[in-house]
């Protein structure tokens, strides 16, 4: 009975990315926010829950990898999309409390289809996943989650920064970062994970590394941070791969 503990939890997720996706397409972009990180913490806490109780199953796994596929698939995917109908200037399409404008509501076009590969590409991610023995301490290509991060921050940036709003929803930066984060999440470049091996330096240099970038860029930046320590992030493992990684790839 306890193993449907941690389920509940994984179905929150689901819920949480659920009702992002809806306001999302209502281009509530700040609540979207809020319900997709309240997925990413129901993800985390799913796993951890599951490795107190000492329960773990099949069927928990496959639950898992399809609520993070509309969480952390399906709903980045979509802001995409929806950033790709939007003007390079936002606020026509914008009212002050993100609402939909009812004179330019969602639609679909071919011009921002292409948006929709982030969806097949971290299906495939998600796949690989449930089958690699590799990915236990380390990461094999760029986590659903962590792109999840810099997909949301582009939106962030279009809801609240208006100066470079106009920048993000540039198509080319759009069709770039769609083209940049599907190769990224089917890759076969080691990444490295949260887990810490102890709390000393050695053997976690990158992570203390990346930690305190991360946290020198949302003071400076806030919100509008987030694409930045994605890439980041990106560029840390690229640069330093983590080593038991390497003796895998």
């Amino acid at each position: 009975m306890k193993s449907w503990i941690p389920n509940f939890l994984t179905l929150l997720n689901l819920f949480c990315g659920c009702a992002a996706l809806i306001n999302l397409l209502d281009l509530q972009f700040v609540t979207a926010f809020w319900f997709l990180f309240a997925a990413g913490i129901f993800d985390f806490a799913d796993g951890l829950v599951a490795r107190a109780l000492h329960v773990s199953s099949e069927h928990g796994k496959e639950l898992d990898s399809l609520a993070d596929m509309v969480s952390f698939g399906v709903v980045p995917a979509c802001i995409y999309y929806v950033l790709l109908l939007l003007p390079e200037d936002p606020a026509p399409a914008l009212d002050a409390h993100f609402v939909l404008d009812l004179s330019a509501p969602v639609r679909w076009e071919w011009s921002a289809a292409p948006a929709l590969l982030i969806a097949l590409f971290s299906a495939l991610r998600l796949a690989k996943f449930n089958l690699d023995t590799r990915q236990h301490s380390t990461f094999v290509g760029l986590a659903t989650p962590a792109h999840t991060v810099y997909a949301v921050g582009l939106m962030l940036v279009v809801a609240l920064d208006e100066n470079w709003g106009p920048y993000v929803l540039n198509p080319w930066i759009l069709y770039g970062s769609v083209a940049l984060m599907s190769y990224l999440l089917v890759s076969e470049h080691p990444m490295f994970s949260f887990k810490l091996k102890g709390f000393g330096w050695a053997g976690n240099e990158t992570v203390y590394i990346f930690a305190v970038l991360a946290i020198c860029l949302l003071i400076l930046l806030w919100t509008s941070a987030f694409p930045l320590i994605i890439g980041a992030y990106i560029i840390l493992n690229l640069a330093y791969p983590p080593t038991s990684a390497k003796q895998h790839v």
